[in-house]
């Protein structure tokens, strides 16, 4: 009789820990296109991703260098200080968006070249995405607002 009891909870312990196992692969693959790391741009030049990965590209839209193309593409840089990174994206950009200012675009890493598929701007005077200030202060170009 004791053993009985013994064998049955070995049992469910085992059952347990295989659902717990199964519930937590499910889980991670499910998420595994929902999560985009951030990256800045001197971390994209110094170790270049994988063209199929997606992730955020985090900076300051370099003086000069947004280029309206033909219909809604528009070409420009990103800079963390360190370095550039050249960016594309074709869409309507955030009212917000401008030259000198923070942004955070989501898309991939092609051929030297960023291709956003989505452009967040900050959204008043003295807001900046804290990743984006973060690889700001690493390359000691960061200055706080007034």
């Amino acid at each position: 009789m004791k053993s009985l009891k013994k064998t049955r909870r070995i049992q469910v312990i085992l059952v347990a820990v295989v659902a717990l196992a199964l519930s937590t692969a499910l889980i991670g693959y499910a998420m595994r296109d929902g999560i985009n790391f951030f990256r800045s741009p001197s971390q994209v030049v110094e170790t270049p991703p994988v063209e199929s990965e997606v992730f955020r590209l985090g900076g300051l839209v370099e003086e000069g260098s947004i280029e309206r193309g033909q219909g809604e593409v528009i070409r420009f840089r990103v800079t963390d200080g360190g370095a550039t990174v050249d960016v594309v994206y074709k869409g309507v950009l955030p009212d917000l968006f401008s030259e000198g200012q923070g942004m955070i675009g989501t898309g991939t890493y092609m051929n030297g070249v960023f291709e956003a598929t989505e452009i967040l701007a900050k959204h008043d005077e003295t807001y900046m995405p804290k990743e984006v200030v973060d690889a700001l202060k690493e390359q000691g170009v960061y200055q706080e607002p007034e």
